[in-house]
């Protein structure tokens, strides 16, 4: 099955944001794109045909999920991560950073303080700051090629910005962190003394690497439970994004409801059809397709990581734990952001996410997609090579 990721699909025409909007967002028309967290790889064969059967029917009116809907969900996260979950803790969301804000605003008020771990995903601080709260951080700390919490600055920035909710990511996007259960304990020992409630965007769990565990945190401890909003989604597993669906499970009662009030309040009520088809199907049938997958992404793992030794020294993997974006320190480069920009963009014509905008400790950075074909892996590589090579 591996034999599958080699294909080169081509995405252009597609209304694609990864290929087709280039020009629209200030880039060359011909830059080849390994920047935003999509996949170049089809879906499995059996969610592909699920959308296919349905589409057949030909009908496709308000739509709502049915047992078998929350029993693919279950069997899932039972089988892949070791948690059980309750039918009632389970909301459907269009996406996980929907589901976010939503939380930010249901259980803060505006100028209430939020703290999130950067250099991490870039819309927490977007969400925090729309919607007129403030942004406290718990810089990570990179030392030796590996990123770690400042725990003792964690609680005192708790304590004095008076934070009222923590966005956790975990796997942690970009830095590839797969936080331990001893880490994760500190954490949330950290915000129950101190009252915080947790988001724990958790969509890149089904993506470790060997020799690391994804460990949910809301099971850690039935307390953790109790103030934890846990963010899941199929989208990034099975390159399912465009059909907007994400589970989110609250245990706690109170918690819940206001999320669904503040749900009410934004004029959401269901999601799509094809997506809560699409997810059932993947987590019915996608186990073997994902364990194929998540070979191959090692192996462009490792083709990167041997790239980069052998052609490019000056640049260094941050060796994930887990999640297909891989954090690149490009600092002995001796480069500007500006110049670095520059270089990858309109000299090599790769498309990559620049650090800075991943907030503090970003600069000097690139994030790299590695979910794609090896050729289109190897072909970003070699282009960015040549510039590179004359510094």
């Amino acid at each position: 099955m591996i034999e599958v990721f080699d294909e080169i699909i081509d995405r252009r025409n597609t209304g694609s944001i990864k290929y087709d909007f280039a020009e629209r967002r200030g880039k060359p028309a011909d830059v080849l794109p390994l920047w935003v967290a999509d996949m170049d790889f089809r879906a499995p064969a059996e969610v592909m045909q699920a959308l296919e059967d349905r589409s057949r029917h030909g009908i496709f009116g308000y739509s709502e999920a049915g047992p078998a809907y929350f029993e693919a969900v279950q069997g899932w996260l039972q089988r892949r991560l070791d948690w059980t979950v309750e039918p009632q803790w389970l909301i459907k969301t269009p996406g996980v950073v929907f589901a976010i804000n939503i939380a930010i605003r249901a259980l803060t008020c505006e100028g209430d303080s939020i703290m999130i771990q950067q250099p991490v995903y870039y819309p927490f601080a977007d969400s925090i700051r729309v919607n007129n709260r403030r942004l406290s951080v718990n810089q990570l700390v990179y030392a030796d090629g590996h990123y770690s919490i400042d725990f003792v600055d964690f609680e005192e920035k708790i304590i004095r910005d008076k934070v009222r909710l923590f966005i956790l990511c975990n796997p942690h996007n970009p830095v590839g962190r797969v936080w331990s259960a001893d880490e994760l304990t500190v954490l949330g020992d950290i915000c129950l003394r101190h009252g915080v409630k947790v988001i724990a965007d958790e969509i890149h769990a089904d993506f470790v690497y060997p020799g690391h565990r994804h460990q949910v945190f809301a099971a850690l401890k039935p307390e953790f439970s109790e103030i934890t909003v846990t963010c899941t989604s199929p989208s990034k597993t099975f390159n399912l994004a465009g059909l907007q669906i994400s589970n989110i499970f609250i245990a706690d009662p109170v918690i819940r409801r206001l999320f669904r009030e503040e749900m009410t309040c934004c004029g959401y009520g269901m999601t799509g059809v094809m997506g809560i088809v699409a997810c059932q199907a993947a987590y019915t049938y996608g186990d073997a397709w994902l364990d194929a997958l998540l070979k191959y992404l090692q192996g462009n793992l490792a083709f990167l990581r041997e790239f980069l030794q052998d052609k490019l020294p000056s640049i260094r993997l941050v060796e994930p734990e887990g999640t297909y974006l891989a954090w690149l320190d490009c600092r002995n480069l001796g480069m500007s952001d500006d110049e670095l920009d520059r270089c990858i963009l309109h000299e090599a014509g790769v498309w990559l996410d620049a650090g800075p905008m991943f907030g503090d400790g970003g600069q000097g950075f690139q994030r790299i997609n590695i979910a794609c074909p090896r050729q289109t892996l190897a072909e970003a590589l070699t282009r960015c090579q040549t510039p590179f090579c004359r510094l």
